[in-house]
């Protein structure tokens, strides 16, 4: 009889999980073309490569972002892209991330960067150490990696609130946006009291998405994102799923990575998803200091990749902790290309990859 309820309870358990299976690419589509992995004992100017949370192309160069917060930085890498595969990656240029006396105390765990055409800077986004009461942010660097200015942020999202952000869970995407004038920027997990974190079951997990003005960094606007459940039953007692990265391709439609985690599956414990969104009808709640009480509609999305689709085509079958995400270069079809990577957490336990993905992308009009 025991063996029997606990076989109805994983049925039900894994035919409820709250996890998107579809593939819906009739709009946008995306193809998988090749891997590349930087070994993880390479370092260049005494520092080793690893962390890598965040991508982007501009100008023909590639810049890295690293979340190791004693040591805050950005890499600039030539990516050879020929015959619809990485052909080599190279380490060019650091660029250390220096503060002046007003940012002395800022905790700096960068998950995200762009390039900044206008100024030739760059923009990065900082989880910061909510347990340490210590702030996320938004900050705008020179081309030396000096930060200039932070932008505003909402009350809900410093550490010091009553509503507040989970730890290790707040700003994680960031991209500009199509009209130049301003950036979207997501946090990976809900705030505290918001709603839930996502579940291996059906609950309701809902994460900001915020545009700032570049010119004043000031949030002028934000949509509600609906997150997926765990995507594996844990064997170990951890489990997460969050936003990692976020791109907009047309106005209000992005792209968004969501990268679940379940402990006790080794090397395998990630599933990574990316999804079509539309937030063009989206309530507007950057003045909802609570989800829990507000009515809104969130933003629609359509998943149109999911990694274990090529599993079998990845280093030992590793889909690693896909973080950064950008448009490449345009490819020899004509179509464009994304470049994405992986955050190795600098692991020593668990193997884990310096991994290049390289995808085709297809938009209809």
């Amino acid at each position: 009889m025991k063996l029997r309820l606990l076989s109805l309870f994983s049925i039900f358990i894994f035919s409820s999980c709250a996890v998107t299976s579809r593939i819906e690419d009739d709009h946008v589509s995306l193809n998988y073309l090749d891997e590349f992995v930087i070994d993880e004992s390479l370092e260049f100017e005494n520092t080793k490569i690893g962390g890598l949370s965040g991508i982007d192309y501009a100008s023909g160069k590639f810049y890295l972002v690293s979340d190791q917060a004693s040591n805050p930085r950005i890499y600039q890498a030539d990516i050879k892209i020929a015959d619809s595969r990485i052909q080599n990656i190279e380490i060019n240029d650091l660029i250390e991330i220096s503060r002046p006396e007003e940012y002395s105390k800022v905790v700096l765990d960068l998950e995200g960067v762009r390039y900044d055409s206008n100024t030739n800077g760059f923009l990065v986004v900082s989880e910061g150490l909510i347990s340490d009461r210590r702030d996320p942010g938004i900050y705008e660097t020179n081309t030396e990696g000096e930060i200039l200015r932070s932008y505003s942020i909402p009350e809900y999202f410093q550490s010091k609130n009553e509503q507040k952000p989970r730890n290790n869970g707040v700003f994680e995407g960031i991209t500009k946006s199509v009209d130049g004038a301003g950036v979207w920027v997501a946090t990976e997990l809900p705030l505290e009291k918001d709603s839930s974190k996502p579940k291996i079951f059906p609950s309701r997990s809902h994460s900001r998405i915020t545009r700032f003005d570049t010119e004043t960094g000031n949030p002028v606007s934000q949509f509600i994102y609906p997150l997926e459940g765990i995507a594996k039953l844990p064997i170990n007692y951890f489990a997460l799923n969050g936003i990692t990265e976020i791109l907009e391709y047309a106005e209000n439609r992005f792209l968004v990575m969501e990268r679940s985690y379940s402990a006790g599956y080794g090397s395998h414990g990630n599933t990574v998803k990316i999804f079509d969104v539309d937030a063009s009808k989206a309530t507007n709640t950057l003045n909802e200091n609570l989800l829990r009480k507000a009515k809104y509609q969130t933003a629609k999305k359509k998943l149109i990749f999911n990694f274990k689709s090529v599993d079998g085509q990845l280093t030992d079958g590793i889909v690693d902790n896909i973080e950064g995400m950008c448009f490449g270069p345009e490819l020899e079809n004509g179509n464009r290309s994304l470049i994405l990577v992986a955050d190795n957490n600098f692991n020593s336990f668990v193997r884990q990859l310096n991994q290049f993905i390289l995808m085709e992308i297809n938009i209809s009009e």
